[in-house]
């Protein structure tokens, strides 16, 4: 795995967040070779105010504080760790880190962005640009070729202005674009909407999974939630909009929840959901974190878990692996983790070899999905 970014006669050394022993992804894309080499071409003057939005580990935030104020705004966590680290790594100048619910800088000459996966988010951000942008300040954004579809450059037309594309390098694609659209609607930060077959309803932020209605493994996890009471502590982990904590709450009221993950959208969802839907006061927590870093040991006797395959672009197993790792570190003797995965990930051979053959159960299954309880 190639730890060092090397352009124009400088040398970054970047590394993914948390590090991991025989590492095979890289902590930068070809995506951000482009965007760092475009910039460079344009000669700018030294001291410019960047806003660099959604940036993965790092690789633009460093790059452009040797010579600019740069503000970085990105929804992950685990971003924001790596990010802090490898400004450290390399010696840079310090930038302006915020969370993706903070309001943009007042100040602004140029916009980089690594375009989301989210549709919705991107809308929310462009939208945001739109309202606070002079139509002479540039917005140039990056993804890979195949990424950018037409519906992707009407979302920038209409909620920001007149867009155009570059040539693909690397299989990556520029996009320019001025915030100059007539004034657009302004975008609500919340959807809501009602959860079939449930006696609630949820709001998500722009950046939360399932944006619109319940996806099909949250729907099946709900039946089979444990509803006896006798669970006093428990963790949401990945807890994205917090539905399996409302329906927890609601099965037991006497459960305290933590709800965890590693997007501020998510936790301001989750935490917004229960409010919204518990009528009595509740030993509640909403924490950003990656996994369960930090949490004490044997403190839990419940953990639920719908974990995610992919880390920003790249598809991986190891989020899995240390959720199922630091689920076991926090629970107590005799506490359970109960987790929800497509049937063709194979979680069962995964929470076998860490708990043992004979305290792994299947509670339930169809077609797609597998529930399992692992018992410490």
């Amino acid at each position: 795995m190639k730890s060092e970014l090397t352009l124009f006669d400088r040398a970054l050394t970047l590394l993914r967040y948390p590090v991991r022993n025989n590492e095979t992804l890289q902590a930068w894309d070809a995506g951000d070779e482009y965007l760092i080499s475009h910039i460079e071409e344009m000669n700018l003057n030294d001291g410019q105010n960047i806003l660099v939005l959604n940036d993965s580990f790092g690789a633009l935030s460093c790059w452009f504080s040797a010579r600019h104020n740069v503000t970085t705004i990105s929804d992950s966590h685990i971003a924001h760790k790596a990010i802090t680290a490898n400004l450290t790594r390399n010696q840079c100048q310090p930038i302006t880190l915020l969370d993706s619910l903070a309001e943009l800088p007042p100040s602004v000459d140029l916009v980089l962005m690594q375009i989301p996966r989210n549709n919705r988010f991107l809308t929310w951000q462009l939208n945001q640009l739109r309202q606070v942008l002079s139509a002479d300040i540039p917005i140039i954004a990056v993804n890979k070729a195949k990424e950018i579809h037409s519906s992707t450059l009407k979302l920038f037309e209409k909620y920001l202005g007149e867009t155009t594309t570059s040539l693909a390098w690397k299989k990556h694609r520029l996009v320019f674009s001025f915030a100059n659209s007539p004034q657009t609607t302004l975008v609500e930060p919340f959807t809501t909407w009602q959860v079939d077959g449930q006696p609630f309803t949820l709001k998500n932020l722009p950046n939360v999974y399932s944006g619109e209605s319940l996806d099909l493994g949250a729907r099946f996890m709900l039946e089979h939630l444990p509803s006896d009471d006798q669970h006093r502590k428990a963790i949401d982990l990945g807890c994205g909009n917090g539905v399996l904590s409302v329906k927890l709450a609601q099965l037991n009221p006497n459960l305290a929840i933590t709800c965890v993950d590693e997007s501020f959208m998510a936790v301001a969802s989750a935490k917004q959901n229960l409010l919204d839907n518990l009528s009595s006061p509740r030993d509640l927590r909403f924490i950003d974190n990656n996994c369960l870093d930090g949490f004490n040991p044997g403190e839990y006797d419940l953990v639920v878990c719908n974990p995610p395959f992919h880390q920003q672009q790249a598809i991986t197993d190891h989020i899995a692996w240390q959720m199922f790792c630091d689920a076991k570190h926090v629970l107590c003797n005799g506490g359970q983790l109960l987790v929800i995965g497509n049937r063709h990930l194979g979680y069962d051979v995964k929470l076998k070899r860490l708990f043992g053959k004979s305290n792994v159960s299947l509670v339930a299954a169809n077609k797609k999905f597998v529930i399992l309880q692992a018992t410490k």
